[in-house]
């Protein structure tokens, strides 16, 4: 089929390249003119696990390519997906969903032939059949115009695998020709045997919202239970090994830390949490609003761990690295990075600090210019009094302690992911302390 996807950023350019990967022939529309040359140059401005080397193979296959023009990818493309950005609007609990609307009014007028318009990005439960109203006056007299939503249950780090072999697709439509479109556009995935979920509009935009809130709920009630380790001597990570047996429940989501980030989990939670209140369902808010407050309660709770490692010491005067910049691994994205929310943090407790992340220094640094940046792991321990990891990247896992205490001080490592293996590290001299763990 011919594609396009409107909106080139973390959600628009993985879907965009794995389109191509699929067999698609696929343009990709952004108002970015400067990020339009670099896509088509075969550079990506964003870091996804495998992205860089399917955009480089599509761009100069001649299967991708990118453009500022809406009415060039109208008259090219036969299936529109929306992949704008729809962040959190000004009163902090709903999605500004401006840019989706914006998308719509710029691409209806152009249409001129059957087509159909997949919505990716996560928006409030109704939008679909405010979107279809719009995009039916707007189009063309006599275009038959559909509207499908799509949402995207993305990992960050993921995105492309996640695209390519996600382990569900949900449609949600109103004709047989939208659902042809859809069956036809996901053809070798559906091949693969992935499940699809026929479903209405509604269904398939709380389906999104519930799934992201269900993710924050677990992330949330297995810090609640870390901090109770915390206070009783108890070792979260045997918790979650106890839980995790249990059909139930599953491990998958539980690592006990310093909360959810990113551009999707923490949006998601406040815009199902005020949906629920919209919608009348009060105890559901009440206990969504529950797991807000838990994770936005992290950054202290990792503040309070750091002040019992240093002991006697203060804040105030401490070098400290920070292990981490990114709010996940496998991705550049910084968006509400607990990570950098606890750098700072430190820093406004009086500490020096430096920041290190194999992958995310660039975008770090253009949102926080204020902390001292390195992507080199060996050096960021130079002259540090504290070390704190703050994202669980691979790099820390696996990296040798006994290498990495050949400096002029041996540091504290404060691990607020709780991802270590301490005792190779306490074998090589280091103090650790964990969330949710004895220190011992």
């Amino acid at each position: 089929m011919r594609v396009s996807v409107i909106g080139c950023g973390h959600l628009g350019i993985p879907h965009a390249a794995a389109m191509a990967e699929l067999g698609h022939e696929v343009i990709g529309v952004d108002v970015d003119q400067a990020k339009v040359d670099r896509l088509n140059a075969g550079e990506c401005p964003i870091y996804e696990t495998g992205l860089p080397e399917l955009l480089v193979r599509h761009t100069a296959s001649g299967r991708l390519r990118f453009t500022t023009s809406i009415r060039e990818a109208a008259e090219f493309a036969e299936l529109h997906f929306i992949g704008v950005g729809t962040p959190i609007d000004a009163d902090g609990r709903s999605y500004d969903t401006g840019q989706v609307y914006g998308a719509i009014r710029q691409l209806a007028p152009h249409l001129h032939r059957p087509c159909t318009i997949v919505g990716k990005s996560t928006v409030t439960v109704g939008t679909t059949r405010q979107v279809t109203a719009l995009a039916q006056r707007l189009a063309p007299v006599g275009t038959a115009v559909d509207v499908v939503w799509n949402p995207e249950f993305l990992r960050e780090g993921h995105a492309v695998e996640d695209t390519l072999r996600p382990d569900r697709i949900i449609a949600g439509l109103t004709t047989t020709e939208a659902e042809k479109a859809i069956r036809s556009v996901y053809a070798p995935i559906l091949d693969a045997g992935v499940p699809i979920f026929v479903t209405d509009p509604q269904t398939a935009e709380l389906a999104k919202g519930a799934a992201n809130t269900f993710l924050g709920l677990k992330i949330s009630y297995i810090n609640a239970v870390a901090d109770m380790c915390q206070a009783a001597g108890g070792d979260i990570t045997q918790i979650v090994e106890i839980l995790g047996v249990d059909p139930r429940i599953g491990s998958g989501g539980m690592r006990p830390g310093i909360g959810y980030g990113g551009g999707c989990l923490p949006k998601d939670v406040r815009a199902f949490t005020a949906s629920a209140r919209q919608l009348g369902a009060d105890q559901a808010a009440t206990l969504l609003r529950a797991a807000e407050e838990i994770n936005e309660a992290r950054t202290r709770v990792a503040m309070d761990l750091v002040t019992r490692a240093l002991g006697d010491r203060p804040v105030e005067g401490t070098r400290v690295t920070v292990w981490g910049a990114a709010f996940k691994p496998g991705t550049n994205d910084v968006r509400e990075s607990p990570a950098l929310a606890l750098a700072h943090a430190l820093q406004q407790a009086g500490g020096t600090v430096t920041v290190h992340d194999p992958q995310a220094v660039t975008t770090a640094m253009a949102r926080n210019p204020q902390f001292d940046y390195t992507d080199d792991l060996p050096a960021s321990l130079d002259n540090a009094d504290l070390v704190v990891l703050a994202t669980e990247w691979p790099d820390y896992q696996h990296a040798d302690p006994h290498t990495l205490v050949d400096r002029p001080a041996t540091p504290l490592l404060v691990d607020c992911r709780t991802t270590l293996d301490p005792q190779p590290w306490r074998a090589a001299g280091w103090a650790v302390h964990q969330l949710g763990r004895p220190d011992k």
